[in-house]
């Protein structure tokens, strides 16, 4: 009895670890994302190169993460975590230190592949974590990440207020969150590859059960990027709103995203994962017909906070049911990790292109459309929990319960 509590209390104690290195990778996120404008008159880049650049996150995150899993086998999930995490938080430094477009064309791959591969590793634990409890725990984690993303954009919001060298800014902010990250992962479960398990593959195509689900999560995600970064233009352009009341729209999606994310795990193992992404696609859909055909700025407010209550849950339930989906899962998870960035890569683009030969409101009418799939396909979600797959693939781990 004694042993069994104790693993238990190592698990709680687990998934509050992982809940914290969800906040830091969140964190960093943010803070780099409130001074990509200093970023920017740094490097003397215009705003085409600056797109041109922040593609190489993308290809960066897509080349690194399958790597993840044999970095997790070499070196056990505790230490991988530890120095993926670790790398991430102080790649923060690079993009501001480039001088020009090559410098930050690169600075954005490392940023971009750290991410990726901590991105992979953090979610497999998460996955771990969540069947060792037996309940949902992803959304929560997820949310955690938003939470993390919005303090790390106020710290930077606040830096840039008061004028601060973005240089100066982001060393202080890796020092503090490398340091918040090696402190959270000392909890973090350790598991190890048994001695006859091979290594997984360097690079290999994901599962074809990651494709299916990594489809449902690239609706979901660029009804997310979409509405990120056009909401605010929607308001302003097409319904003649003020700047702040669009910014407004876009900090409102934000923060019901985050909230909707926390509270997620509660409707989830109440009503399971395939019900919930359904009736959360039907939120979507209904928000994308307020913003395409209210034709005034209340209503399409609405529909915003409606379409991030109805995709929040999505991209964390696609990770569990990846990690869930076979013997494999860090492969899995990063297959449908490197297909909801490329969802959200696209995104922006695509709508911009949409709305430059027709209009902003076809664009989101695009988007509504495809949270369609987002009822259609939610039966891709619905996983075995008792599988039992771990993160060192193919075979089980084996636990060390010493932080």
């Amino acid at each position: 009895m004694t042993e069994m509590a104790d693993e238990q209390r190592d698990v709680v104690r687990a998934r509050y670890a992982v809940a914290a290195v969800f906040a830091v990778h969140g964190a960093v996120t943010g803070s780099f994302a409130t001074r990509v404008p200093w970023i920017q008159d740094h490097a003397g880049v215009s705003a085409g190169q600056l797109g041109f650049a922040l593609a190489f996150t993308a290809f960066g995150a897509s080349c690194a993460m399958p790597l993840a899993g044999r970095i997790t086998h070499r070196f056990g999930s505790r230490p991988a975590l530890r120095g993926l995490l670790a790398l991430w938080t102080l790649s923060l430094v690079l993009p501001a230190l480039a001088p020009n477009l090559v410098t930050l064309c690169l600075a954005m791959f490392t940023y971009g592949a750290t991410a990726g591969m901590a991105d992979v590793a953090m979610n497999a634990l998460g996955v771990e974590v969540e069947h060792r409890l037996d309940r949902s725990i992803m959304s929560g984690l997820h949310g955690m990440w938003s939470a993390g993303a919005l303090l790390g954009s106020a710290g930077g919001t606040l830096a840039a207020h008061l004028g601060s060298d973005a240089r100066l800014h982001h060393v202080l902010a890796a020092a503090v969150l490398t340091l918040l990250g090696l402190l959270a992962c000392r909890w973090a479960l350790d598991l190890r590859p048994t001695e006859d398990e091979e290594p997984p593959p360097r690079f290999a195509l994901p599962p074809r059960s990651a494709l299916l689900i990594g489809a449902v999560g690239f609706c979901a995600v660029f009804a997310e990027g979409a509405s990120l970064d056009w909401s605010a233009v929607y308001l302003e352009d097409e319904l003649g709103t003020s700047a702040g009341l669009a910014a407004a729209c876009t900090t409102g999606f934000m923060l019901t995203m985050a909230v909707a994310r926390i509270a997620g795990d509660a409707l989830v193992n109440r009503f399971g994962p395939v019900r919930t992404v359904r009736a959360g696609g039907v939120l979507a859909v209904l928000g994308g017909v307020l913003i395409v055909a209210g034709g005034h700025p209340a209503p399409a407010m609405a529909g915003f906070a409606l379409m991030g209550l109805g995709i929040a849950v999505v991209v964390p339930l696609c990770f569990a049911a990846a990690g869930h989906s076979g013997p494999n899962p860090s492969q899995a998870i990063a297959g449908v990790a490197t297909i909801t960035y490329t969802s959200g890569l696209i995104a922006p683009s695509l709508i911009g292109g949409v709305a430059q030969a027709t209009s902003l409101m076809v664009s989101f009418g695009v988007v509504t459309v495809l949270a369609c799939g987002l009822v259609v396909f939610a039966g891709v979600l619905r996983a075995d929990r008792g599988t039992g797959a771990k993160i060192s693939p193919p075979a089980a781990a084996v636990p060390d319960r010493q932080p």
